[in-house]
């Protein structure tokens, strides 16, 4: 049996083998990519995490595995987790705030309220405050429904322990996420009325559409220009906003689009992309605003990604 006390590992299979296995990991990538984006917020290491379940999978006895995509989830898990734990300590040294980075995903992904949800630049900025484990759990048990026993295999804990922890992540991430359901077309009447402002350079019309308390988070990676820390209140945004986009020979252009599985915006200077903005919408104000510069978090919204539940 492997660490995980599903299979072992044996002699290489024939091609049709092969095949079968591939197949089956195919089957389930796209959950796989979900679960290991959920818990790093990186699809660049979510990617690579799916490359180590991979070469494990394609070694393993088979004939042993008694569910097959209960074992891709707890290695996947697995991988992530370790990864997750690196990813903190690399966070310490990273220049300015760190958002996840952003996918561009298809139109009817808003529509899965669950899914949504669960994918949204706020929900994951608010697991980014949790423990590795307690991610882990709270990202298994609450967006994928997977049993606590399953859970204790995938994360090293006792089922009791397990259900420790997801009552105290659910507690955390309750206290912190958006307490009101706002539909995506809400949500999309709320982030044009700030593009029309933002493109109009409207310091009123961002006053209008900013909650008072609103909290602007930039990242920029040291690569591009950012804000160093989040600012809050409408005013300041406001004035950041206005006076950080006056030059008159940058020509900014503004797009809807489909981040995440919820709405934003994807701005451009001059013709070249420069960032995707998304918004955190309560009362029909944006309470949140979070504009990713990196271009190394920008690789992903030329195409969209597919992400899955099940």
């Amino acid at each position: 049996m492997d660490e995980h006390g599903s299979a072992t590992t044996g002699p290489a299979e024939p091609m049709d083998g092969a095949a079968e296995a591939t197949e089956v990991f195919l089957a389930h990538r796209n959950l796989l990519f979900t679960v290991a984006y959920e818990m790093l917020g990186s699809a660049a290491d979510a990617e690579d995490a799916l490359q180590e379940t991979w070469l494990r999978w394609m070694k393993v006895d088979r004939r042993q595995v008694r569910d097959q995509r209960a074992y891709l989830v707890r290695v996947t898990t697995r991988r992530a987790l370790d990864r997750l734990r690196t990813m903190r300590r690399l966070k310490e040294d990273y220049v300015g705030p760190w958002l996840p980075e952003p996918l561009l995903t298809a139109p009817d992904v808003a529509e899965d309220v669950e899914l949504a949800e669960s994918v949204s630049m706020a929900l994951m900025l608010v697991l980014e405050t949790l423990s590795p484990t307690e991610r882990a759990v709270f990202v298994l048990r609450e967006v994928f429904g997977i049993s606590h026993e399953e859970i204790a295999a995938a994360v090293g804990k006792s089922s009791a322990a397990v259900r420790q922890i997801a009552h105290r992540a659910r507690r955390h991430v309750d206290a912190r996420k958006p307490r009101e359901a706002v539909s995506p077309s809400q949500v999309r009447a709320v982030l044009e009325s700030f593009r029309r402002a933002l493109e109009s350079r409207d310091l009123q019309g961002l006053l209008d559409v900013l909650a008072p308390q609103v909290v602007l988070v930039s990242d920029g990676g040291g690569v591009k220009q950012a804000v160093p820390r989040p600012i809050t209140g409408a005013g300041k945004v406001a004035h950041m906003i206005v006076n950080g986009l006056g030059k008159a020979q940058i020509a900014l252009t503004s797009e809807p689009t489909v981040v995440n599985g919820n709405p934003a915006l994807l701005l451009r200077m001059d013709g070249e992309i420069d960032g995707v903005i998304a918004a955190r919408v309560e009362h029909a104000r944006i309470t949140g605003l979070y504009y990713v510069r990196n271009p190394h978090k920008l690789t992903r919204i030329a195409a969209e990604t597919p992400l899955t539940l099940r």
